[in-house]
């Protein structure tokens, strides 16, 4: 295929991806809702026109134009107008909620039978179940997901199989013409090693993995050691010398370590100049609880410093400053990345699946966080309200107070709306950011 082609096969597998965990974070609430018999009038994925529907009972399935979300209307999601009765629609979807609150004059008629059916009237842990029921989705779908690509594909692990030979010896930030007089040879180099070669022993001891050869290497700075290969299904044998090297520390996490100054650390260790090829190796079920909350842990963090991180979107999308690989992006940025991905034919289609696979389990765990944040119109302001109506309800109980019934939710949408417009335009700078500097993932 053609390179064009495979960037749009990559996009559109994740567009399809998004889509369909958008429908089933819905879903999430959807089931819920109806179990605890809740009337559900409506059950759509995107917003605006209405391309398609169907009504199933008392709920109305549709898509809409715009596949920026979806939303499930309930019955009554607020308490009654004081003023006259009447039962406010609303929503689980953002913007769908936006919209109709800002209808100040529109209310929906509640039919006979449908009294004990709105959602205000249910009890807290049942509007709490409702309300993480997409999130909650969310987070099983990112488990899954994250199952396959460990358990299915596996991940990248480095072998004893040389992928690169370095030729010169070359100082941290410097550069040296390899065919120069001033190109020093490396050990690998001068022992005649190449790429494909592998490994089998090193300084007489069996080499049975990466790791392990490297961790012998750094210990042999300035020492002759044997080192044996196989090449070409022949066993050879030579010598080489580690040289004694500056190279960065890479710390737990698998990334460099800095200073208190940002300064990368480094450590004088033996270097042959060599480095591994990698294969995708089957991981164990046990590996996947714990990288799906490695995951949540880092998408938490970088949604816990989300303002300072657009501020550096901001900066980086209007000055020449680079934009972090690390920052968050936008939808438009998780397509162009999965169409990069899907493009790059050097690299073993297997691998590039595996990518695509891990890039939609780490959007199902961010969108789950992203709306467990207590604020409205997330879900986890739902949940927050929820809360406090059941926090106050215990007060008044312990002090023998009345009931003082369903807390009215609708009190806090000026602060929705503030939220909302931070939200969208937050959504609109990421877009325009990923569209003029995009995040350069692959060098």
């Amino acid at each position: 295929m053609t390179p064009v082609l495979l960037f749009i096969l990559g996009v559109v597998f994740v567009a399809i991806g998004i889509a369909a965990s958008i429908a089933l974070h819905e879903v999430g609430h959807l089931v819920p809702a109806k179990l605890f018999k809740v009337r559900v009038t409506k059950y759509m994925i995107g917003f605006g026109p209405t391309l398609w529907s169907r009504r199933k009972g008392e709920t109305e399935y549709g898509v809409k134009a715009i596949p920026l979300g979806g939303y499930v209307s309930m019955i009554g999601m607020y308490p009654p107008n004081k003023e006259d009765g009447s039962v406010r629609p609303s929503s689980t979807g953002m913007f769908q909620t936006l919209a109709t609150e800002a209808r100040s004059m529109a209310h929906e008629e509640v039919g006979p039978g449908d009294e004990k059916r709105v959602f205000y009237r249910l009890p807290v842990w049942k509007k709490i179940i409702v309300m993480l029921g997409g999130p909650a989705m969310n987070m099983i779908l990112g488990v899954l997901l994250m199952a396959i690509l460990l358990m299915g594909f596996g991940t990248a692990t480095a072998t004893t199989t040389i992928s690169d030979v370095s030729k010169c010896q070359v100082a941290a930030g410097e550069t040296v013409d390899p065919d120069s007089a001033d190109c020093q040879l490396t050990p690998a180099a001068a022992a005649g090693l190449q790429p494909n070669d592998t490994v089998t022993s090193f300084d007489g001891k069996e080499v049975t993995s990466w790791d392990q050869l490297t961790e012998w290497i750094r210990a042999s700075a300035g020492r002759e050691v044997a080192i044996t290969v196989e090449r070409g299904g022949s066993s050879v044998s030579t010598t080489v010398t580690p040289v004694l090297s500056a190279r960065p520390i890479i710390g737990v996490d698998g990334r460099q370590e800095t200073d208190a100054s940002g300064t990368l650390r480094y450590q004088d260790v033996g270097f042959l100049g060599i480095g591994s090829q990698t294969e995708l190796v089957p991981q164990p079920a046990s590996s996947v609880l714990p990288m799906a909350g490695e995951n949540i842990r880092q998408v938490a963090g970088v949604i816990f410093n989300l303002p300072a991180r657009v501020v550096g979107v901001a900066k980086a999308a209007f000055s020449e400053e680079p934009r972090d690989p690390n920052g968050p992006i936008s939808v438009v940025g998780v397509g162009r990345v999965a169409g990069e991905v899907a493009a790059m034919e050097e690299i073993p289609l297997q691998s590039r699946v595996a990518t695509l696979v891990g890039l939609l389990a780490g959007l199902n765990f961010a969108l789950a966080v992203f709306n467990l944040v207590p604020l409205l119109p997330l879900d986890g302001g739902h949940v927050a309200g929820a809360l406090y109506e059941g926090a106050r309800r215990q007060v008044a109980k312990l002090f023998g107070k009345p009931d003082p019934g369903a807390f009215d939710i609708a009190k806090l949408l000026p602060v929705t709306y503030v939220v909302a417009a931070l939200l969208m335009g937050m959504s609109a700078l990421l877009i325009y950011a990923d569209i003029v500097k995009p995040v350069n993932l692959f060098g």
